[in-house]
């Protein structure tokens, strides 16, 4: 009795020897760095349990062993909180850290760029043309009703997700600069405000001016004076007849339409394209300035001027300096 007894005891040290082995090993392979010296992507797709991702990692050479892989992430518990994505391993990682990278959900986010004072039609354009988006767009998007801005995503995410992000984040923006306003301005509403920032947008790419662009128009509109903005004739007349040009005929600014503020008295009834935050907060917060004019520099900058009188000396100089550029007598 006492010699079975001891060879159970004998085995049962073998068996705990070789768990015990077994343990360690494990936790070696686990936190052993991989081999490969290069970036690997991989991309899980919903719905993949644990032996499809242990062998897609294995496949693309992050671990080397995907049966050791799925017993640690079993003992770890982590066997059904492997979140699916776009991933993406660096060079030396162990399965330990690849793991818990997938646990956290650390998928690669894309990005794209929407550049301040765009029209709908470009915007639609940009995020149409985008390969990891996925979806319709629309046909048509109300102007301005976008902030312009970087925005993230993740690989297959719908278009109509981004735009709705976009969207909520103007009027946001639009709220929060809305309710800290400066105090006695001409406008009677946030979509008013929203219209002249995108006028002040296509005016000058000179983030410096803005306050003083602003200021221009919120002093002609306190008077009454019409806005004579340029940007304003050339979406009228794009939006009226489709003309696709960028030079102002004299037609052009005594063409009537609803946008051509060199004929209407104030604002044109709704944004000529979708400002970004600079230009909102230039609006409701303008420069301390009595300009009422202004007219570029030559240098990409602009002068402004207070009379009719010191405006008309800005023009002529700043037409010299055109003729003396291109060699004019």
């Amino acid at each position: 009795m006492k010699k079975i007894f001891l060879i159970l005891l004998f085995l049962m040290f073998i068996g705990l020897a070789s768990i015990a082995g077994g343990w360690l090993y494990l936790q070696h392979v686990a936190d052993t760095p991989g081999t490969y010296d290069s970036p690997q992507m991989v991309i899980v797709q919903p719905g993949s349990g644990l032996n499809k991702i242990a062998g897609q990692l294995a496949d693309a050479g992050v671990i080397a062993e995907p049966l050791l892989f799925r017993v640690m992430a079993r003992l770890d518990g982590h066997h059904q909180h492997l979140k699916a994505g776009e991933y993406l391993f660096g060079p030396g990682m162990t399965p330990r850290q690849i793991e818990m990278k997938m646990v956290r959900g650390e998928v690669v986010q894309h990005s794209v760029t929407i550049p301040e004072g765009l029209m709908s039609g470009e915007i639609i354009a940009i995020i149409a043309s985008e390969p990891l988006l996925t979806g319709e767009m629309p046909d048509e998007i109300a102007e301005g009703s976008l902030l312009p801005d970087t925005y993230f995503f993740l690989r297959g995410e719908s278009r109509t997700t981004i735009m709705e992000r976009m969207r909520g984040a103007m009027d946001k923006t639009l709220a929060e600069a809305w309710a800290a306003r400066a105090s006695g301005l001409p406008l009677e509403t946030p979509e008013e405000a929203l219209t002249l920032a995108s006028i002040v947008e296509k005016e000058t790419g000179i983030a410096s001016e803005r306050p003083e662009v602003a200021a221009v128009f919120i002093n002609r509109l306190r008077i009454g004076m019409k806005l004579q903005s340029d940007p304003t004739t050339i979406y009228g007349r794009l939006h009226a007849e489709g003309i696709r040009r960028q030079i102002i005929r004299k037609s052009d600014l005594e063409h009537v339409n609803p946008y051509n503020t060199y004929v209407i008295d104030g604002l044109p009834p709704h944004p000529i394209a979708h400002p970004g935050r600079a230009a909102i907060g230039a609006v409701l917060h303008p420069a301390d300035s009595d300009a009422l004019y202004f007219v570029a520099d030559g240098n990409g900058g602009h002068r402004f001027a207070a009379s009719l009188a010191e405006h008309n000396r800005n023009v002529a100089q700043y037409r010299a300096m055109m003729r003396h550029e291109r060699g004019d007598k």
